[in-house]
């Protein structure tokens, strides 16, 4: 498990805006992580996702590293952000588009659309 931790480390630290989901952007295989990915969508925010489906180990291991118990995680510039209810939450408070800007990442204020 130790080995799947540091690779959970390495990309966390590597993107900027890091998705651990059930399934691909393209292809969401449970709707908690396509509710995220829609979020993240229509903020035209980049970043890398990781299907958990693929590696058992990353799917448990990525749940001891933020200490929460589900997928989807959402990591900004190396900090948890939440998962899918509270990612919602913090879009429609407008909470995660001054979190986003406020790290540096490109986003569409939904607020100019």
């Amino acid at each position: 498990m130790s080995n799947a931790i540091d690779r959970i480390k390495q990309d966390v630290a590597a993107n900027d805006v890091l998705l651990f989901m059930k399934g691909t952007p393209n292809f969401p295989q449970c709707g908690f992580s396509g509710q995220v990915v829609k979020i993240l969508g229509f903020l035209e925010t980049p970043y890398k996702s990781v299907n958990v489906l693929e590696d058992p180990e990353i799917r448990e291991g990525v749940k001891q590293y933020a200490n929460w118990p589900t997928v989807p995680q959402l990591y900004v510039k190396g900090e948890f952000v939440g998962g899918c209810d509270i990612v919602r939450e913090m879009f429609q408070s407008g909470e995660l588009v001054g979190l986003l800007k406020s790290a540096g990442v490109p986003v569409k204020d939904a607020q100019q659309s």
